[in-house]
């Protein structure tokens, strides 16, 4: 049986001033399948999935809808052609109910009924295998159940096309598994839906088909079920890159930061951090992994002097005064960062908190360091020398060092960011989200630079969002529940599903984890 197109594209180009963002794309999605969009930052990805959502105008070529030629000018010519598209950062209204947040913007210009809306996302949910309460407020649910509601919202307003934007970057590996149970029951009601996603391993037990974009261009479409995780990257980057984290022994492993009975609480008077303790040590990766919100950020700010503490300790060994106990508590951020404890938190507006925009990549790096001039004259040489190095080394793509750094993409704005820290030469390293939102190529790069910090005696704190890394490059994770530490596991032999259930608060198999 022949199957039936649900979406074409043929010779899509969008350009924004010199720069390419798409070139002559052609791409083909059916009714019934879940279509994989695999590329590096800046391939192009999110730009075309925002043509077909109608947020951009493709300069050239044509979108067909079932066949006949659509013209999509705005989302709601989208919903028209019955495409939706969910985002990686909600657009829900806190103070509302689901039922509300989704009848709103419905754009039929009449009074509704919030009871007959209510019962038909009652009845969405049930055929499609959704846990929702549609009178439950949004301030009230978890990261994913507010996803749920995005993509009942969609349904609700007849959507048969859907777009995910990284439906699964901040889920625990229980909510992915009920995402992609509901997106495959979907997919069997004949739905199409194409997933955006970096994590190659969802790709493969998700989708039917993977395409690929290359630097805007489209590369090429395979059968999931005939390719693996070596070929799509290969088709990503266009070369072999080899997909194995090494993980050396910790070697002499030293305590460097010793965190005891640590307790924060935020302006709102909410404890987000209880009686948190736990040891950072020299020469090892410590992971810390825990849903979006469960105080990883307090946490790191704490340690850096950047976040207020109401009763615990913060004990520094110093390597440099032959371990020498300091109390950050006692420091400041400057006196805390020139002992050598540095924070890389890479946060969602990368801009607006860990560089400035307007400034080029050269004098970014002098951020760290124009307090040591000597002079009413900055010294410009060792910071360009540090630009031209990063560029070089994590493949920043750039003009040249000059360029202002709100004219790079995310993934690139991110490289810089997380280098910065790195080139310090820091004794304890906490690098929050550095691979947030990066191709899998930067990714690694990221990962490499994180071991040979541990290699050479660096004491690494990385919270990340996938559970596969943190279990591939961590020695050990702390993991945190509710502003708790639920469990310290040792990386080697912890499992995916049981740090998920440390996550939510739960004990795998009733028992407790050990302290690794």
């Amino acid at each position: 049986m022949e199957r039936k197109i649900a979406l074409e594209l043929k010779g899509i180009c969008k350009y924004f001033g010199s720069v390419v963002a798409n070139k002559d794309v052609d791409l083909t999605v059916y009714d019934g399948e879940i279509l994989a969009v695999l590329g590096e930052n800046g391939s192009g990805k999110t730009t075309l999935m925002n043509m077909i959502a109608g947020i951009y105008f493709p300069d050239e070529g044509k979108i067909f809808i079932g066949g006949e030629e659509a013209v999509i000018r705005s989302p709601k010519d989208a919903f028209r052609y019955r495409i939706g598209m969910i985002h990686q950062h909600f657009k829900l209204v806190d103070v509302f109910t689901a039922g509300e947040n989704i009848a709103l913007g419905n754009g039929k210009g009449k009074r509704y009924s919030l009871s007959a809306v209510n019962e038909q996302v009652r009845a969405i949910a049930a055929r499609y295998g959704f846990r929702i309460d549609p009178r439950k407020k949004v301030y009230e649910m978890s990261v994913s159940e507010k996803q749920t509601v995005e993509i009942v919202k969609v349904l609700y307003r007849g959507a048969d096309i859907l777009i995910l934007d990284e439906p699964t970057a901040v889920l625990t590996p229980q909510e992915t598994e009920k995402l992609f149970a509901v997106l495959r029951r979907m997919r069997d009601d004949g739905k199409c839906i194409i997933i955006i996603t970096h994590k190659l391993h969802e790709v493969l037990s998700l989708s039917d088909r993977v395409a690929v974009l290359r630097k805007g261009e489209y590369i090429g479409t395979v059968n999931t079920a005939e390719t693996d995780e070596a070929q799509l990257t290969e088709m990503m980057v266009g070369k072999k890159v080899e997909l194995n984290i090494g993980r050396a022994e910790p070697k002499d492993p030293v305590d460097r930061i010793v965190v005891s009975h640590l307790d924060i609480t935020n302006r709102e008077g909410v404890k987000v951090l209880d009686d948190v303790s736990f040891t950072i040590r020299s020469g090892e990766i410590l992971g810390v992994a825990g849903i979006a919100g469960s105080g990883q950020r307090e946490l790191l700010e704490a340690i850096a002097g950047l976040q207020k503490v109401q009763s615990g300790d913060i004990l520094y060994y110093d390597p440099q005064q032959g371990g020498k106990q300091v109390d950050l508590r006692d420091k400041t951020p400057l006196q805390i960062r020139d002992l050598g404890v540095r924070l890389s938190f890479v946060p969602e507006d990368r801009l607006g908190m860990g560089l400035v925009g307007n400034m080029d990549i050269i004098d970014n790096m002098m951020l760290r360091s124009y307090r040591k001039g000597r002079s009413v004259f900055l010294d410009r040489k060792d910071p360009a020398k540090l630009a031209e190095h990063i560029i070089e080394s994590l493949e920043v793509v750039t003009p040249s060092a000059h360029t202002p750094v709100r004219k790079l993409s995310g993934g690139n704005v991110q490289k810089v960011l997380v280098a910065r820290e790195i080139a310090s030469s820091p004794t304890v390293l906490m690098a929050a989200y550095p691979v947030r939102g990066l191709d899998i190529n930067s990714s690694y790069m990221i990962y490499n630079i994180l071991n040979q910090q541990k290699q050479d005696g660096v004491a690494v704190l990385f919270v990340g969002e996938d559970l596969d890394v943190l279990l591939e490059l961590c020695d050990r994770i702390l993991v945190i529940g509710g502003g708790r530490v639920t469990g310290i596991l040792d990386g080697r032999t912890a499992k995916k599903e049981e740090i998920g259930l440390l996550m939510t608060g739960s004990k795998p198999d009733g028992k407790e984890a050990a302290n690794a």
